[in-house]
């Protein structure tokens, strides 16, 4: 089963979508289910699963919403407010879904670049290991040495570090990205999207071979078995197609064994998310 292991869908409003920037008109407008399953067939995707683009509880019961519609959405990576005291109330009631399968906060859009080692936040992040759910980190590269603490607090907790920590790709720049990413790679709980990378590039000039060198790190460092294939779909379309993303995740995948390929193209995101 290949899946798309990170994607959003919304129905578009300038107030709740204001990190929608001057420049990003494509993105301005709705993304639903009945606007990704052509794409997925296109790129010989079974399954997706959705992410949250918005920090409130009412998107993250939409998502299940629409899982429950639409069968190719295989789970949900939502939102809860992990910092408020009555979290583990909200986790045991939306938990009860079988569909929501992960957590994420927008970390990367916090003020405080220590924000992940709040205590408050640690504190509803160490609940979601006992409700099976996964916790998403976005983060920009800089967040990473502070994201390595973070995961330490948590040995028994999975995580799952999306868009390869979105390293300064436009400009080039491998360290101190590299180092990080290695160090926080030998944290066996800790898995890796191959996602919105094209977004972090120059949106009109990116390459393959531009790109591939961040790849390859992120290869060696958590192997073939702790990657996963996400397209970041709808926001991958500032830069690429859906179908030229796929493309250029096969190609970079080619020369891996069979049983690598599987997992980054889905075997990982199906054992990590626990999909049926």
């Amino acid at each position: 089963m290949r899946v798309d292991a990170h994607q959003h869908f919304w129905r578009y409003n300038e107030d709740e979508y204001a990190w929608i920037r001057p420049g990003m008109e494509a993105l301005k407008r709705d993304f639903l289910p009945e606007h990704l399953e052509p794409e997925l067939h296109r790129a010989g995707i079974d399954k997706a699963i959705s992410v949250q683009a918005r920090q409130t509880l009412a998107e993250t019961q939409w998502l299940l919403e629409l899982a429950a519609q639409f069968s190719f959405i295989a789970g949900v990576v939502g939102w809860v407010p992990l910092t408020d005291p009555s979290v583990e109330e909200k986790l045991v009631e939306l938990a009860s879904n079988s569909r929501l399968r992960g957590v994420r906060h927008v970390v990367q859009d916090e003020p405080d670049d220590h924000f992940i080692l709040r205590e408050d936040f640690n504190r509803g992040v160490g609940l979601l290991h006992r409700f099976g759910l996964v916790y998403d980190i976005l983060i920009y590269e800089r967040h990473l040495p502070q994201a390595i603490r973070f995961v330490d607090r948590h040995p028994e907790q999975i995580f799952v570090l999306d868009h390869i920590a979105k390293p300064r790709i436009r400009d080039g720049i491998l360290e101190p990205w590299a180092t990080h990413i290695q160090e926080l790679a030998r944290r066996p709980n800790v898995y890796c999207k191959v996602s919105g990378m094209v977004t972090e590039a120059d949106w009109c000039n990116w390459t393959e071979d531009g790109l591939r060198r961040y790849f390859d790190i992120v290869l060696e460092a958590f192997g073939a078995r702790r990657l996963m294939f996400g397209s970041d779909w709808p926001v991958c379309l500032l830069a690429s197609t859906y179908e030229r993303w796929a493309r250029c995740v096969e190609t970079w995948i080619n020369e891996l064994s069979l049983d690598e390929r599987e997992a980054i193209l889905g075997a990982t995101a199906s054992r990590v998310y626990r999909l049926e």
